[in-house]
């Protein structure tokens, strides 16, 4: 029994040592682990402190200092007699700091009691916060109006963490007058974000939400919108601002000058009373706009603040297409407005003269066809040469004509003037209109082209469309014996706090030559008689005028007739009459204004087109002391 203890005791202890001996060892190699970490610790240390002491001190400094863009004010836009069209408004609106309020319900409830605050309101509200860091203000309520502002300021010690903000939005004065010459601007959306990084224009629009749509506020935006500053500030970890370190002012967008006329866009206005169609009138010697009217319109500063979904929807819908500008892009028959272009080309081309006369019973038929193409006056206009086929507009003659001239010359010919192309205006969104062809028929439809096609065409009617901007273009040709110019609405543009204004240069891009000068002064003589001489189609719109101007009606058919039937305008639903257009320009010896206009259904040039003209030409030259004002 004593052996059996004292081996057990000797076991215990010997086991002990063997014990003390693994845990030294483990010692030792935890010694060496830590040993070796706290060397890579400490070279970790050396390379980020020494070595890359440069790199890193940099990035600390940019960790502290941010730079933060000021968006530039935009430029300003006048009419041409320094009205102003388009400014920036001082606008209102209350934010909050999130952070500094505990129950941000209570403190809706209390500003409530002083100023309206709804529903969207506050969603839009709760839905910006969780977007932004706690420190950083939210607006609660946009646009207040000044009661709103003086009110709020009377209880502003009770709403420490609440502040009203001043900013600007665009604002237009007259913005259905000039909505479709001017445009609009609205906040950027993706495919202006696309734009502005093609162009590598993203830092002078890194502190900008709205950009020109529409109009001279798209098409001129690289120079309304001025060059965005700078601000260098220090913030801390939590990338709260604490001072303001450096700051470079963003330099202001450069203002506009149209070439507009704004009274004379009045009388427009006025005269359309509202009916669909279009007027522009044009100075004929260098392009400029004096007048540029679609209607029916529309208000832009819907869209400037934030158009109403609801709003938007109704205007696309609306059958009456205001969002269209119809001076560019509504397309429509020249009716007989055509018809001096055509007797012009006539001329030239030696195929009539301005004396030889046809016979005009009421109707032409093609040799070989039953088909009857009718007059406008059902008993026909006789014995008819081309002076009084202007003036009384008749339609045999220049069926006849057209013809004569075939499709081929008569492309040819109108081309020159500019049909079938854009005019160049300098806002964006034109419509080419249709000078149609052989080879477009074949390559558009895949068919032939007819002759009764090229009959039709002789009277302004068939495939053929034009834009009032062409037609004004083309119109002011025939004003200057062939001068050629691009039209224009920007007359010039000026920097803010500058004196004098920078002239864009006059657009003269071609000259029509005839083979004898005479031939315009044929032409221009009969236009004269057409409202200066009883038996002209608008000569009651030239009664009693004291000065003199030459015109051309027109009537364009939207809908055919069949050949026993009778055009019966009481009878046509009012979308399905007739439009009527007028072409015109004054003085006749040295003119410098032209126009066209469209009035959509509106029955006959003579009656409604041309009667508007004639009190544009009195406004414009009334204003300009050229007639007495008795």
């Amino acid at each position: 029994m004593d052996l059996f203890i004292k081996d057990r005791v000797e076991f215990i202890l010997k086991d002990r040592d063997g014990e003390s001996a693994l845990i030294k060892k483990r010692v030792y190699l935890v010694g060496l682990i830590i040993l070796v970490l706290v060397i890579i610790l400490l070279a970790r240390i050396f390379f980020l402190t020494v070595i890359q002491n440069t790199h890193y001190t940099t990035l600390s400094k940019t960790n502290r200092q941010k730079i933060l863009p000021i968006a530039p004010i935009r430029g300003l836009i006048y009419s041409s007699d320094g009205v102003i069209l388009a400014e920036n408004k001082p606008t209102y609106s209350l934010e909050v700091i999130p952070e500094k309020i505990p129950d941000i319900d209570q403190l809706i409830s209390k500003l409530r009691e002083i100023i309206y605050i709804d529903e969207k309101d506050v969603e839009r509200f709760k839905k910006l916060a969780n977007k932004k860091r706690r420190f950083e203000r939210v607006p609660l309520r946009i646009n207040l109006n000044e009661n709103e502002v003086a009110l709020f300021s009377i209880n502003r010690h009770l709403f420490s963490s609440v502040d009203v903000v001043e900013g600007f939005k665009r604002h237009y004065p007259l913005g259905r007058e000039f909505v479709h010459s001017v445009g609009y601007v609205s906040r950027i959306d993706e495919s202006d974000l696309k734009n502005i990084s093609k162009l590598g224009l993203d830092s002078n629009y890194s502190a900008t939400n709205h950009i020109g749509k529409l109009g001279v506020e798209e098409s001129y935006e690289s120079y309304l919108h001025g060059e965005v500053g700078f601000q260098k500030v220090e913030v801390n970890a939590e990338g709260r601002v604490i001072r303001v370190i450096e700051r470079t002012d963003a330099k202001p967008g450069k203002n506009i000058y149209l070439t507009i006329d704004l009274s004379l866009q009045e009388v427009a206005i006025e005269s359309l009373n509202n009916k669909k169609g279009a007027i522009v009138a044009m100075d004929p010697r260098n392009g400029e706009i004096l007048t540029f009217v679609s209607s029916p319109s529309y208000d832009p500063n819907a869209f400037s603040s934030g158009i109403d979904h609801k709003l938007y929807k109704s205007l696309l819908s609306s059958k009456d297409k205001p969002l269209i500008n119809r001076v560019i892009q509504g397309k429509y028959p020249p009716g007989s407005t055509i018809k001096p272009f055509l007797g012009l080309i006539a001329l030239e081309s030696g195929i009539k003269n301005i004396e030889e006369e046809v016979w005009c019973p009421g109707w032409f038929s093609l040799e070989g066809h039953e088909h009857r193409y009718r007059d406008w006056k059902k008993q026909g206009h006789g014995y008819t040469n081309l002076d009084k086929a202007i003036i009384q507009s008749c339609d045999v003659y220049f069926y006849k004509l057209a013809n004569e001239l075939g499709i081929d010359q008569i492309y040819k010919g109108l081309s020159r003037f500019s049909f079938g192309q854009i005019s160049g205006l300098d806002i964006n969104g034109e419509r080419i209109g249709l000078l149609p062809s052989k080879e477009w028929k074949r390559r558009s439809k895949n068919e032939a082209w007819f002759p009764g096609e090229t009959i039709i065409l002789g009277i302004g009617q068939g495939y053929f469309l034009i834009t009032p901007m062409q037609l004004v273009k083309a119109t002011s040709a025939i004003a200057t014996n062939g001068l050629v110019v691009k039209p224009r609405l920007v007359l010039g543009i000026s920097s803010p706090g500058e004196k004098g204004l920078t002239l864009l240069s006059d657009n003269i891009e071609s000259q029509v030559s005839l083979k004898n000068d005479f031939f315009w002064k044929q032409i221009i003589d009969s236009m004269k008689s057409v409202v200066h001489e009883v038996g002209g189609t608008a000569w009651r719109s030239g009664l009693n005028a004291k000065y003199n101007f030459a015109g051309k009606t027109g009537t364009a058919q939207i809908i055919g007739i069949a050949q026993e039937e009778e055009y019966k305008e009481e009878e046509i639903p009012e979308e399905l009459q007739d439009h009527a257009l007028f072409i015109a320009f004054a003085p006749v010896e040295e003119p410098e204004i032209a126009v066209a206009i469209v009035v959509e259904n509106g029955g006959g040039g003579s009656k409604v087109a041309a009667p508007i003209a004639r009190k544009m030409f009195d406004n414009y030259f009334m204003n300009r002391d050229l007639i007495s004002n008795e």
